[in-house]
């Protein structure tokens, strides 16, 4: 999460280029978005499963990131090909997503609800579609989450290849274990993952080479590698140390932070 940040600032800097980056996680890590409260995680789930936990930059709900190839792409917001609208900037963005996943032999398509009122957040991504997800037979089955700042628009993407259930609803709080249950059964008939859909388990290697062409060819671009220097490395341990490892960060939204300063 700190190097995405470093790759924002960067940006909004005019040190880099447009950046599209791909990484997988060293263990099973729970994110929430960053206006999502807490409370609705279970941090005794958490500890039981030796997760880690942290809180993104970007919107949406929490996502266990595990079995998946996990996506993030930094834009300046001037940039002519990207919206100002935050629905249209997904569809345009996404349609990256779109063709890596024909390359995996997947037939997803975009996802556009019907607008109506409905009081009911989920705390759990992948439980609700939002206009432009993917979804294949009905079911969502990847998360993308966005965020503008210093004029530069950051998006994240999950592209899970299997889930694991019960770990993942393991890490939630419920006001009960029939409850829990409950929401695990109608999760399953919500989203799918591309193991379930193609039968197949792809490597990480593969899933790279197959959503790196798709965003080549999704959004018209050509991917030149990028490394970063030793002093670039520093400034993202120094964020991380100083930021994302911190229970002021990852336990408190923003205006729960500023009640406490206030104290």
């Amino acid at each position: 999460m700190a190097l995405d940040e470093c790759l924002l600032n960067w940006q909004s800097e005019g040190k880099i280029p447009p950046t599209l980056r791909f990484y997988g996680w060293s263990k099973p890590t729970l994110s929430i978005g960053y206006f999502q409260r807490a409370k609705t995680i279970s941090f005794e789930g958490i500890k039981k499963h030796d997760c880690d936990f942290v809180r993104r930059l970007t919107g949406g709900s929490a996502v266990l990131h595990a079995d998946e190839l996990t996506y993030s792409l930094v834009i300046s917001e001037n940039d002519p090909g990207i919206p100002k609208s935050v629905t249209k900037a997904y569809y345009v963005l996404t349609q990256g997503v779109l063709e890596g996943y024909k390359n995996l032999g997947v037939e997803a398509d975009f996802a556009i609800p019907e607008r109506e009122i409905d009081n009911e957040r989920s705390a759990i991504c992948f439980e609700k579609p939002s206009f432009y997800e993917m979804l294949v037979d009905g079911k969502k089955i990847c998360g993308n989450a966005q965020t503008r700042k210093r004029g530069v628009l950051l998006q994240h993407g999950s592209l899970p290849i299997s889930v694991d259930n019960d770990l993942l609803f393991d890490l939630f709080a419920f006001s009960s274990e029939e409850m829990r249950e409950r929401r695990k059964a109608r999760f399953a008939g919500k989203a799918t993952t591309i193991h379930e859909v193609t039968g197949k388990t792809f490597t990480y290697e593969e899933m790279v080479e197959a959503f790196k062409n798709g965003f080549a060819k999704g959004l018209s671009i050509t991917l030149t590698p990028y490394e970063l220097t030793d002093k670039q490395w520093a400034e993202v341990k120094h964020l991380a140390e100083t930021k994302y490892t911190t229970d002021i960060w990852n336990m408190y939204t923003s205006k729960e932070r500023e009640s406490i300063a206030k104290v």
